[in-house]
């Protein structure tokens, strides 16, 4: 069996205060700003940068016109430190939740269709347990899939989990998908309108890898239809801006949290199939040791969850105002009330994976 490499120059009084050093000059380019953030002078970040570099035996940085710029070996050293960080980050986590559970940082990462419900929680959470330091890093689904793969965080949202990653899915509140269009849509007063005179009508899509837009597209692909795309767009906001100005029509959520009370006189069409079930869900890996202060959090989610969405579609929305004919049809989308009808969530798992989602990919 090889000898494991020698590490005890490392293992000394000052290593981490110079890593640290390291880490913050090559993220911000400048010693300067990195002896700024770390509250040290300039002179003390060189010379713990100095004895690093001393301690490795190789120059760390080079000089490039007004900049530093790593080395061959301060990348190493950098990838390096920043990896241990990380595993000294997550015991941290664990230490912390054996002091008690509902304190230290707890880190949630969701869609923008979703900030407005995820700081809600949030919100909530951290009153009750002013021991949490909470932070939300809002993506759209490629950069919530990037985090996911480089475990950056406690906790995901999404409305279509990654199928090609092994991962833990736990449900949280209904999010039904309804058909919207404009007022003045010729389909706005019909009643049971076939998925096939829809499919007729140009559509409006989300972007590729969108969670939405996979949903949509298996939906078109049972009935055997292709969608006549007419535009895609980068957010259900911008759809919904399209659709308020007569470009085309679109499946979106029928609750919407932040609604511009401009976009109120969209309609929700009375076609077959709809409103199409759908959840937000909490995703995290397979394997991952969640901190007790994640738990906690899923645990007042599964308890609290429900009814801070009707709150947050309360207070951040005026009503859908929909012509008579479809009232009766579609609720208007930010009623509260709608949460209760045939919409309710699944009970949160112990923590298991629910179903097996296939190999994680890097």
């Amino acid at each position: 069996m090889p000898h494991p490499p020698d590490i005890r120059r490392y293992l000394k009084h000052g290593t981490l205060p110079q890593l640290r050093a390291l880490e913050a000059s090559a993220r911000l380019g400048s010693l300067t700003r990195a002896a700024a953030e770390l509250h040290m002078s300039q002179a003390t970040a060189s010379v713990q940068i100095k004895k690093l570099s001393e301690t490795v035996g190789l120059a760390l940085f080079e000089q490039v016109g007004n900049r530093i710029r790593l080395t061959e070996a301060g990348q190493r050293v950098c990838a390096g430190c920043s990896e241990l960080f990380r595993v000294l980050s997550d015991m941290e986590r664990e230490l912390t939740g054996m002091r008690g559970a509902a304190t230290g940082p707890l880190r949630l990462a969701a869609p923008a269709s979703a900030r407005h419900f995820a700081s809600r929680l949030l919100a909530a959470f951290a009153q009750r347990y002013p021991g949490v330091q909470v932070s939300l890093h809002v993506e759209e689904r490629l950069g919530l899939l990037r985090r996911l793969a480089g475990n950056e965080d406690d906790l995901y949202m999404f409305v279509e989990p990654p199928e090609e990653r092994e991962i833990v899915v736990q449900a949280l509140v209904p999010n039904p998908l309804v058909v919207l269009a404009c007022g003045e849509h010729a389909l706005a007063p019909r009643k049971d309108i076939a998925f096939a005179r829809l499919a007729e009508e140009p559509f409006l899509m989300r972007e590729p890898g969108s969670g939405t837009r996979m949903i949509i597209l298996r939906l078109f692909a049972r009935h055997g239809i292709a969608p006549k795309i007419r535009m895609e767009l980068a957010s259900d906001d911008a759809i919904r801006e399209a659709i308020a100005a007569g470009l085309g029509v679109s499946i979106l959520p029928r609750h919407a949290p932040g609604l511009d009370p401009a976009l109120t006189r969209l309609v929700c069409l009375d076609v077959e199939g709809f409103p199409l079930a759908s959840h937000w869900h909490f995703v995290y890996p397979v394997g991952r040791r969640l901190a007790p202060v994640a738990r906690a959090f899923m645990d007042f989610s599964r308890a609290e969850g429900k009814q801070l969405f009707r709150e947050c579609l309360r207070g951040d929305q005026p009503c859908m105002v929909s012509p008579p004919e479809t009232l009766s049809t579609c609720p208007v989308m930010n009623s509260a009330s709608s949460l209760d009808r045939n919409t309710t969530a699944p009970a949160m798992s112990s923590g298991l994976p629910r179903r097996p989602i296939g190999i994680a990919r890097r």
